[in-house]
């Protein structure tokens, strides 16, 4: 970076090619050695896609999540669908680690700062999933309590004229992923469709497509980070934004096998698309963190 110009592909070669782990001790390194900070020398010299992608590499995951999410709330209108991503996504353990990220970055709550950004039932279903109350270890299923659950939502929607929204958040982000499954099939049995149906036809806007995230990350996960990708991708122009946040966020976590459930989706490889969609050097990095099909 230094002196005129700038060396793009060694960065690539550096930065992608390393662990988050070994990203944040070359920051260290960089500090020590030449007493600047390495990602404000590689916003100056970097531009457009390419220095988003090259910076959001540079946080370690949870201060990345809490970034994401900052970004989503500032300024005019917030990036809803951001929001609902990572925190649909994310583990009860995850969360508290963003909760925490958050603070120490921002010096403000995140979760007072979703309130004073949001509102009504898309605020509550927010605000739920924030205090981490899905047990995601408990594997337990209760077929009794299944049952019942399965028996109050389809009260709380089909049945009644209008829906009753508390008692869909309320299972929604306070049940573990095994015992949700259980829900969905009993729910599937005693309505005859699918609680995604009934979630499209008993709610709209922001907190529909929070419901669904829930739905969706509870039944696969690596399938629901596929579609957000291929949605990026396909048609005219590049959501940017989500395709970065996804490759970034899930590049050491479970990319082949949201790589798997993109193929099965698109009928062709995450990386075809990506090599179709974009360019130059931020095309370069992104086929880098990809990985080979």
């Amino acid at each position: 970076m230094k002196g005129l110009g700038t060396d793009e592909q060694a960065i690539i070669d550096v930065l992608t090619k390393r662990t988050n782990m070994q990203r944040q001790q070359i920051a260290v390194s960089f500090k020590g050695q030449f007493g600047k900070d390495l990602i404000e020398n590689l916003k100056s010299e970097l531009s457009g896609n390419f220095e988003r992608l090259i910076v959001a590499l540079m946080y370690s995951p949870f201060k990345y999540d809490a970034k994401e999410l900052h970004d989503a709330m500032k300024g005019v209108g917030t990036s809803e669908d951001v929001i609902i991503e990572i925190l649909a996504s994310r583990t009860k353990a995850q969360i508290k680690e963003i909760i925490k990220a958050y603070k120490e970055e921002y010096g403000s709550d995140l979760e007072e700062d979703i309130k004073s950004d949001t509102s009504g039932y898309f605020e509550q279903i927010l605000v739920c999933l924030l205090q981490g109350e899905r047990d995601n270890e408990y594997f337990y299923v209760d077929i009794e309590l299944a049952r019942q659950d399965a028996e109050t939502l389809h009260a709380a929607g089909e049945k009644i004229k209008g829906t009753d929204e508390v008692q869909f958040i309320t299972i929604l982000c306070k049940r573990s992923a095994t015992h949700l499954l259980k829900v969905f099939e009993e729910y599937q049995k005693l309505a005859g469709k699918s609680i995604e149906d009934s979630i499209k036809s008993e709610t709209h806007g922001s907190l529909e497509d929070a419901m669904l995230a829930i739905v969706k990350c509870t039944r696969n996960v690596h399938r629901y980070f596929a579609e957000r990708l291929y949605h990026a991708l396909k048609g005219p122009g590049t959501h940017d934004g989500t395709l970065i946040r996804v490759i970034v966020s899930r590049s050491e976590v479970d990319l082949n096998l949201i790589k798997a459930e993109f193929k099965h989706i698109a009928g062709k490889t995450l990386s075809s698309m990506v090599l179709d969609d974009t360019s130059g050097d931020y095309k370069t990095a992104l086929l880098n963190l990809c990985g080979s099909d």
